[in-house]
């Protein structure tokens, strides 16, 4: 048996050998050993995150989506029109802007668009924060006339008619009798056909 110190020797001049012939081995070991311990911390503005918190009324946790909840924080109060800008802005224009913004995703323009051709249902119980909610109207039980962006604790962002940009409860009266599906867009989601 080769005792511990014969191959601490051994060791010692073959690194010796390497690093006399290849210096950028060197540098490319020094720099691994000064980087592969560290852990990087996102930086955030947590002054921005409790105004957001403030804003969409929400605790907004260290493993949440912060750029979502910022984004959103910045569309409270927008009234309704059918414009997508701060100006004015109906519910697909603003989870076509929240969509583009935080996540690169090009959305369609209307609700039904979106629930049919950019994402999956998915059940209440599953829902993650960044999906879409979906709502029926009275005309149709099978048609999506309203969508939001699904938050946490049963809370979404979307647009009111009489109130612009709000955060609402999915348990209210009228989103539980309005209730047609969850949606997670293809690009965000596992989905398998």
């Amino acid at each position: 048996m080769i005792s511990l110190q014969n191959r601490i020797v051994r060791l010692s001049s073959i690194l010796h050998m390497i690093l006399k012939t290849t210096p950028i081995f060197l540098c490319i070991l020094v720099l691994h050993l000064f980087t592969a311990c560290r852990s990087i911390t996102p930086s955030y503005n947590y002054r921005e995150l409790a105004r957001a918190g403030i804003a969409l009324n929400l605790d907004i946790d260290e493993n949440d989506n912060h750029q979502l909840y910022l984004e959103a924080a910045k569309w409270i109060g927008v009234p309704h029109s059918r414009g997508k800008n701060k100006q004015g802005i109906d519910c697909s224009g603003l989870t076509c802007a929240l969509y583009n913004k935080v996540y690169r995703i090009k959305l369609e323009r209307s609700s039904d668009g979106q629930l049919k051709k950019n994402c999956y249902k998915i059940g209440k119980q599953n829902l993650k924060e960044g999906d879409l909610v979906f709502f029926h109207g009275k005309s149709s039980k099978r048609k999506a006339s309203h969508v939001g962006i699904y938050l946490k604790n049963n809370k979404f962002i979307h647009t009111s008619t009489s109130r612009g940009v709000i955060v609402s409860d999915l348990n209210e009266y009228y989103w539980k009798t309005h209730w047609l599906t969850g949606g997670r867009s293809y690009q965000l989601g596992t989905y398998k056909k």
